[in-house]
């Protein structure tokens, strides 16, 4: 018997899914029920990088058509702050008006035989009683998601930077990102064209600077479809030089704060989810839609297999795609605390350097050199005008201390514990409330973001350097950054990542010196 297969969700998800499996299974019927209408779409641009497209490709050539026919590509990726403009190159990238995206998806499900129904809204699943499987695919505010309960395990992390999405009729030559800073604070933009007359223009500004400029008035409890008009004046009048005096376009734009989601179970019953339905990534990242994609060639082929055995289906999609997502997550979580603070980054470091910082936030130099040798050039050649000598060669002091280089060791010697290189040495101590000018802090980071604030109380206000070990590399350089920038004092980090990583942390700015991990404890 034809098995009956029902969809809610008429994103890409939703409509990848419901055509992969009527072309892999065209026998089966296949109903997606979309609670819009089919002319409808909320926000502006889908990205996606050339490096991640292949799998997508292999399975339907929709994308890959509508981007070559209809989208934009780029290679460059360009930083503008304090009147420069710094590039990184080796990006391949292409984008598409997610309207046009969803038009050409809709044209290939309708080609394929899927019977969407458009302006049809499910809030109880017990109306679709009469199919065989179901498949959540609507997105992350999900109803099927929490119609099956708390079982699944679902968990929604907020962060502190406040986001609105606009478009605007400038149209910039690739991926850009802007950072101008107000009376009020820091405003940054991702910036990108999507079509022959419109750019994506999305705006992030930390809750406090929101609140300075007035920004917080618009009522966010509205249902979609009013936008913001106070804050696109505002930031037509502050981007008015990048954007060549031209006007934003708003499309439901309202702030929000980004929520990163994480299910532990995917799966109830007959009933699947997939993409923003059961996980979030920062767009920063651009990932959302192609994750969503990809869960729905992994699903599409399990089911096609196991028609007779949906548990076995599901299990074998959750084992390949969520240990895949788990990575793509980790990573974004650093451009999400990027995002986070870069107001702090825009009034520590100068262009060439905030520059560096901004690419290494997930790769380290190593990597960016394979992609944009110049960049990482260009870096250097900044530090060696300010410095007077190689990253890792260019003197530190700290306190009575004077270190010949950025490499350091720890030495533990009947109790006493003493950062060294070359002959000089600075006694540390543990205790925050011993830390003077002329001695230094061992401070250990915690193994999860939510333990920083209570490390962070315990930063002294005077000490000759902060040593910070265990924890993992990204609470540690969160905690070497507000020691560092946020503080004043001068920072080390034990890091157990290689060469490539020490460098980078030092370039950067993440921290003043590296202590690697092979002369991290030595007993004398």
């Amino acid at each position: 018997m034809a098995l009956r297969v029902a969809c809610i969700g008429g994103g890409p998800g939703g409509l990848f899914f419901s055509t992969l499996f009527k072309q892999t299974v065209p026998d089966a019927e296949v109903v997606l029920f979309e609670r819009n209408q089919a002319t409808d779409a909320f926000g502006f641009g889908v990205v996606f990088s050339d490096a991640t497209l292949n799998r997508i490709n292999d399975a339907d050539p929709v994308v890959r058509d509508g981007l070559r026919d209809h989208g934009t590509h780029w290679d460059d990726i360009e930083v503008w702050l304090k009147g420069e403009k710094k590039s990184f190159s080796g990006n391949g990238m292409a984008a598409i008006y997610r309207k046009t995206l969803l038009q050409l998806m809709q044209e290939r499900a309708a080609e394929a035989g899927v019977d969407m129904r458009f302006g049809q809204y499910v809030p109880d699943l017990s109306q679709l009683d009469g199919f065989d499987l179901i498949v959540g695919a609507d997105g992350a505010n999900s109803s099927t998601r929490e119609q099956l309960g708390e079982s699944l395990g679902h968990t929604a992390e907020t962060a502190t930077a406040k986001f609105i999405w606009f478009g605007t009729t400038h149209l910039f030559k690739g991926m850009t990102f802007l950072h101008r800073k107000s009376e009020f604070g820091n405003f940054a933009i991702h910036g990108y064209p999507i079509s022959e007359n419109l750019s994506t223009f999305i705006v992030e500004t930390d809750e406090e600077t929101w609140r300075k400029a007035g920004l917080d008035e618009f009522d966010v409890s509205q249902p979609p479809g009013p936008s913001d008009l106070k804050t696109q004046r505002f930031l037509e009048k502050l981007f008015a030089e990048d954007i060549a005096g031209q006007p934003l376009v708003a499309n439901s734009s309202r702030w929000a704060n980004f929520r990163t989601r994480r299910t532990r179970s995917w799966h109830k019953g007959n009933v699947v989810l997939l993409g923003d339905a059961v996980h979030t990534a920062h767009f920063s990242v651009g990932s959302g839609t192609k994750m969503a994609m990809e869960d729905a060639i992994t699903l599409v082929r399990e089911v096609a297999a196991h028609q007779d055995d949906l548990e076995t289906a599901f299990t074998n999609y959750e084992a390949e795609r969520q240990p895949q997502v788990a990575k793509i997550q980790n990573q974004a979580r650093g451009g999400l605390s990027w995002w986070e603070h870069f107001g702090r980054y825009y009034d520590s470091f100068e262009p060439t350097q905030f520059t560096f910082h901004f690419f290494s936030r997930s790769i380290d130099i190593d990597k960016i050199r394979l992609r944009d040798p110049e960049l990482v050039e260009s870096a250097e050649r900044d530090w060696l005008t300010r410095h007077g000598k190689a990253p890792l060669e260019t003197p530190l002091s700290a306190g009575p201390a004077r270190f010949n280089g950025r490499l350091l060791s720890l030495t533990h010697e009947s109790g006493k514990v003493e950062l060294q290189n070359d002959g000089a040495s600075l006694a540390l101590v543990t205790d925050p409330a011993q830390a003077d000018a002329s001695t230094g802090l061992l401070l250990t980071a915690p193994n999860h973001e939510e333990g920083l604030k209570d490390v962070f109380g315990q930063i002294p206000a005077e000490a000759a350097a902060v040593v910070i070990q265990g924890g993992n590399p990204f609470t540690r350089i969160l905690l070497s950054e507000e020691v560092r920038l946020g503080r004043g004092l001068t920072s080390v980090i034990v890091d157990d990542r290689g060469p490539a990583s020490n460098l980078t942390l030092v370039l950067s700015g993440r921290a003043d010196a590296v202590v690697p991990a092979t002369v991290e404890v030595s007993h004398a």
